[in-house]
């Protein structure tokens, strides 16, 4: 499963989970920055990507259009890089099964609540 992060979230996050999902990129990567919705959503589709972001438009295309691409759709506001990371992470096994998953369109991942993390 190769990822394809949206520009609303840091490059660094291929790397940062490369030891799970390797051969993922960002858009910045392929010079896609700045481009439309359209055109990411295309690109992964023919690349057999997976669109991750934590823009609307991607969840609600996945609604209108369906897969491919999959849409991993992040509800997690203005979290940093680190816990997106870990978030992807710990959610590894889902994701894999979303993407085995020949149904599935979208997938979202959310933080736990501040309560849920002190303890």
């Amino acid at each position: 499963m190769k990822l394809f992060f949206d520009e609303n979230l840091s490059p660094r996050l291929v790397a940062r989970v490369a030891s799970e999902f390797p051969g993922s990129i960002h858009v910045e990567s392929v010079g896609f920055r700045g481009r439309a919705d359209a055109a990411l959503w295309e690109y992964a589709r023919a690349e057999g990507l997976t669109l991750v972001s934590k823009d609307n438009d991607f969840r609600q295309l996945s609604f209108l259009l369906g897969p491919p691409p999959k849409v991993v759709w992040l509800s997690v506001g203005n979290a940093p890089t680190d816990e997106i990371v870990r978030l992807i992470l710990d959610r590894a096994a889902d994701l894999r099964r979303f993407d085995a998953d020949p149904e599935a369109g979208l997938l979202v991942l959310g933080l736990p609540e501040a309560d849920d993390r002190r303890g």
